[in-house]
């Protein structure tokens, strides 16, 4: 083997760390072979959305900081963070508070960020934007809920579920736009489906130079009010399978989803089920679509 090609090689397996790394003396914040048994225990098999839960380091600069039943993602820089999500509009101080107990500051979160528009997820923004003084970045559908907080008639839950404090966007959002703050970057994903304005997002977390791609992506589960049918509005049903399919493609190593019990979170950062998983988005968007078709299966049989 030549000295260049050798060289070529070494330099193929080097991965430049993005966001804050710590150094080398720095004690590493929630460790999730600490804290990943720390959170199984306080949730035990609990799904509760305001269910107090501490927060776990995944990977790099992502940490998990909502509750046993919501996930509420932070991805840390060095010259600010991003939070996905809020959780509820009663967990909203419970996110604050595993975001300071990582000793991390509240004024330091400068976006925050939607997965889709409904009261567990976001219906805690409005408490956080107060709090952290954030601007929230969102998609054009999700815009006009958080205007009122109530959401659109074209959701398919609409009626369904109470409205939550309206909050102001600051940044409209589309497919494939990124939210940067220097040395982090998150892509947005539009994935109508479940919510007309749903986002997932990617990016990349570095732990020294092992990075790792992941993938916060939506629920995109077809949950409806009693007289919704997916059958009767074909188009949705095109778009929604697009997302699947946008999922499914995705580089993704590490998933996390909005509900934490959707992608096994609590097996997974105990070490019971594989953390990393480059497979992890297509078996997701499997699922999904299996229960897509099962749900229109049974609105065509009239059940």
């Amino acid at each position: 083997m030549s000295a260049s090609l050798a060289a070529a090689l070494l330099l193929a397996q080097i991965s430049i760390p993005l966001g804050p790394t710590p150094r080398r003396n720095e004690r590493i914040r929630a460790p999730i072979a600490e804290s990943g048994p720390a959170w199984a225990a306080a949730c035990g098999t609990s799904t509760d959305w305001n269910q107090p839960a501490p927060p776990v380091r995944i990977h790099g600069n992502t940490y998990l900081v909502g509750t046993c039943g919501i996930s509420v993602i932070l991805v840390a820089g060095s010259e600010g963070h991003v939070l996905i999500d809020g959780g509820t509009e009663q967990a909203a101080d419970l996110v604050a508070d595993n975001i300071q107990a990582l000793g991390f500051k509240l004024t330091d979160i400068r976006y925050i960020l939607h997965s889709h528009e409904h009261l567990d997820h976001v219906g805690g923004v409005a408490r956080l934007l107060q709090r952290t003084g954030a601007s929230l970045v969102a998609s054009a559908p999700a815009a006009r809920v958080f205007a009122t907080g109530a959401n659109s008639a074209d959701d398919p839950q609409a009626g369904e579920l109470k409205p939550f404090p309206a909050a102001a966007v600051g940044r409209v959002i589309g497919d494939g736009d990124i939210v940067r703050l220097r040395d982090i970057q998150l892509t947005a994903i539009a994935t109508p489906g479940h919510t007309p304005g749903a986002l997932s997002w990617q990016w990349e977390s570095c732990d020294g130079a092992v990075c790792r791609t992941m993938v916060f992506a939506d629920s995109l589960s077809p949950v409806s009010g009693p007289k919704y049918q997916f059958s009767a509005r074909p188009a949705y049903v095109a778009a929604y399978r697009g997302s699947i399919a946008r999922v499914a493609n995705l580089r993704c190593d590490i998933l996390l989803t909005p509900h934490p019990a959707a992608s096994a979170t609590k097996q997974r950062i105990t070490g019971e089920a594989p953390l990393f998983d480059a497979n992890g988005c297509k078996t997701y968007a499997a699922k999904l679509t299996a229960a897509l078709d099962e749900r229109l299966a049974k609105e065509r049989a009239g059940k």
